[in-house]
């Protein structure tokens, strides 16, 4: 299980470094802004996701600790801290350059971080891979719509955006993905389990950190509705996953392992924006 895991860090390294990489200074066309104005509501949206985005100390506290003594895995963890702070860094400048928010209202942002704390919202590796796949499936699908809602309103700058840091989520998700088949192979019925329930009480990182969070995501059109969640989210993820949803239902009924989850058969989880 360790060289599986340790090739699916290299894999996802190489493609990061050689096909995903990008620049915030050079591949976001900043000079756009000469030729379009920027909408209240796309910058509404980009404070919501700049404010999970400072939450990445905890995330990467929480996670590392978790995967204390697997060098893949926290080295995945290490890498994954520095592309999501780049995505929070990218939307602080859409916000200033666009001159949508001051200093002082992008500082202002930070508050809400720094009155409380996140948390890990589960207790093992193998659940907190499940969280990361349908956490990073929906970043990505929210990043995707407001792509588009960019595109067809002419923002170029955003657009950019959008498509960068949305190939960065994609990514996370595959690689979470991958993860899960391996604990699959292992052990596929408690694994199942595990994927049930972190689906039952499943929430993004920014639910009861961020005052106001559902509100805010409403009224910029930067959330997911329900109908959303399930189509471009956990439908997708469990056909990846070769996952039925009769086994899913067993799970959720009990015929599964559940109060006591079994001991993961890998290290192989993190944790995410």
């Amino acid at each position: 299980m360790r060289e599986k895991v340790h090739q699916l860090y290299l894999d996802f390294l190489e493609i990061a470094e050689t096909k995903r990489q990008w620049n915030i200074f050079s591949d976001i066309p900043w000079e756009r802004f000469d030729s379009v104005q920027p909408s209240e509501a796309v910058a509404r949206a980009m404070e919501v996701y700049c404010i999970e985005e400072m939450y990445v100390p905890d995330y990467s506290a929480q996670g590392l600790r978790l995967l204390r003594g697997n060098f893949d895995m926290a080295g995945f963890q290490i890498r994954w801290a520095f592309e999501e702070s780049r995505h929070g860094l990218v939307f602080r400048e859409y916000l200033k350059r666009s001159g949508m928010r001051s200093e002082a209202e992008i500082a202002e942002l930070e508050t809400p971080v720094a009155n409380r704390a996140w948390e890990l919202p589960f207790d093992t590796c193998r659940r907190m891979s499940c969280y990361g796949a349908l956490q990073e499936a929906a970043t990505y699908s929210a990043y995707k719509a407001q792509k588009d809602r960019a595109l067809a309103n002419g923002d170029q700058v955003a657009a950019a955006i959008f498509h960068h840091v949305g190939s960065d989520e994609a990514a996370h998700a595959a690689f979470y993905r991958s993860l899960i088949k391996l604990d699959l192979e292992q052990d596929r019925r408690g694994t199942i389990a595990d994927f049930g329930h972190v689906l039952a009480n499943f929430k993004m990182p920014g639910d009861g950190l961020i005052p106001n969070y559902h509100q805010r995501l409403e009224s910029s059109g930067g959330g997911l509705s329900a109908r959303t969640f399930v189509e471009k989210v956990i439908l997708p993820t469990l056909t990846s996953l070769r996952i039925s949803r009769a086994e899913l239902k067993r799970a959720a009924h009990g015929q599964t392992a559940a109060a006591s989850p079994p001991r993961d058969s890998s290290d192989t989880a993190i944790v995410q924006d």
